[in-house]
């Protein structure tokens, strides 16, 4: 098992940021989404936890079939998906158990993401005090507005170096920004990978060569971990970049919500989502504050922001998919239903 920690900073504050990635994580899922693929929303629900107290627990099923190699999906089911679970107690949450955050075929693959955020620029040491984590762990700090993104996913609209908030007047940011600007948090987000199938290794392999291998090389990693993990690193790299872009270019959208307007637009553009991709949208409560339930312990923050140098394909946008608008205005329902009808 692989464990490593990001700090990923952004200009806002850790309130502002409770609205801003509940908007982002829904208007990314809803955007990635098409027919019969996409980000499928089972539960959405209070949850009560005796340690951390009230919050929301999530399910999500993310479906992948038509981005898988001709390879993998001779070896795997027509349908495949990985299952997401997490905790939000803001402002720390819990994304997958050992058990959740899965390959419906793999079952011996998972990861774990804990998450903290806190306003400062990055600088608190041991934040988690995990007992995960055996002897030193590797720290990476991620830059969202000058660490490389894929070519794919760059959007100029979305790229903090040049983006101006309107409505805060915040961007665009310059080097070394994390040191003078203000407002400033950061993500905390403690990453543990592990992954245990024989018999793939030797086409994983091959999607292996197709990326830099992780800071340290191979050496440290061993069994079938050695095939996968860089892959999985590199993957869990980029999508935690594009998503705290995102959160940040997209402030303007979000900016001025209150909590009661981010959960109804995030029901909203849950149900339309599942609509977008064929399936009958579930009951989704979203209230703050729950009763505790016997059906969802939670393991002891931040959800997942949007899984790619090159990510494996079959985490990558079909190549013929029309490139999207970036930024777009907010999305309203009836203009979700339309766009998902139009489609």
């Amino acid at each position: 098992m692989l464990v490593k920690e990001y700090r990923i900073c952004m200009p806002l504050t850790t309130e502002e940021y409770r609205v801003g990635q509940l908007y982002t994580i829904s208007k990314h899922s809803h955007q990635e989404s098409e027919k019969g693929e996409g980000v499928e929303v089972v539960k959405n629900e209070p949850h009560e936890d005796p340690v951390h107290g009230p919050g929301q627990f999530t399910e999500k099923r993310v479906h992948l079939s038509s981005k898988l190699p001709g390879w993998a999906r001779a070896v795997t089911p027509r349908i495949f998906y990985i299952t997401e679970k997490a905790w939000n107690y803001y402002p720390y949450t819990i994304t997958a158990d050992s058990l959740s955050l899965q390959c419906s075929f793999l079952p011996k693959f998972s990861i774990y993401i804990e998450t903290k955020y806190e306003d400062n620029c990055g600088d608190s040491e041991n934040i988690f005090h995990s007992d995960k984590i055996l002897g030193d762990h590797e720290v990476s700090f991620l830059d969202i507005a000058f660490d490389e993104i894929p070519e794919r996913y760059y959007r100029s609209l979305e790229d903090p170096r040049f983006f101006s908030s309107a409505k805060t007047g915040r961007g665009p940011l310059r080097e070394g920004w994390r040191q003078h600007t203000k407002p400033i948090m950061c993500s905390y987000k403690l990453v543990s990978v592990k992954f245990e199938v024989w018999g793939l290794q030797t086409r994983v392999e091959q999607f292996v060569h197709k990326v830099r291998a992780a800071k340290g090389g191979w050496g440290a990693l061993g069994g079938s971990d050695r095939v996968l993990t860089p892959v999985v690193v590199q993957v869990i790299r980029d999508i935690l970049l594009i998503g705290h872009r995102q959160a940040f270019a997209w402030v303007d959208e979000w900016c001025g919500m209150t909590m009661e307007e981010v959960r109804r637009y995030e029901q909203e553009t849950q149900e339309a989502t599942n609509e977008l991709i064929g399936l009958v949208a579930p009951a989704i409560s979203v209230s703050e504050v729950g009763q505790p339930t016997a059906t969802h312990s939670a393991p002891a923050s931040a959800p997942s922001t949007p899984l790619s140098d090159e990510a494996p394909e079959f985490l990558a946008p079909p190549k013929t998919r029309p490139r999207k608008k970036s930024a777009p205005e907010t999305l309203t329902l009836p203009a979700l239903r339309e766009r998902a009808g139009a489609e």
